[in-house]
């Protein structure tokens, strides 16, 4: 599966240009998920750096708890959870503004 297509890039914001709305607020464009655990990664913002790797910003909820944070594509894409299984992408999960009360829906 492709992580990153071209039309999560085109609505991707840049790294730090929704810095100023509250984390709560921001728009999460493409959750990932492990599909033999609860890892998931809300991706709310994402840049290309010049050797080419995505760093993205987003909730990371590892199974202790959500932070914010950052993460690789590269590293999402080096994760094997088993049976042959990678890291997939949410087809069902679009720009959505995210709310903590709305978690459920995300989860």
């Amino acid at each position: 599966m492709q992580l990153l297509t071209p039309e999560i890039i085109k609505a991707l914001p840049e790294l730090y240009s929704t810095e100023d709305i509250p984390c709560d607020d921001k728009t999460v464009v493409v959750k990932f998920f492990n599909p033999l655990g609860s890892q998931t990664w809300e991706i709310v913002e994402g840049s290309e750096e010049p050797d080419g790797e995505w760093v993205l910003f987003g909730k990371c909820d590892l199974g202790y708890g959500a932070e914010w944070g950052y993460v690789t594509l590269n590293e999402l894409k080096s994760v094997d959870v088993g049976f042959g299984l990678g890291i997939e992408r949410d087809i069902m999960v679009g720009p959505a503004t995210y709310h903590p009360e709305w978690k459920e829906h995300y989860a």
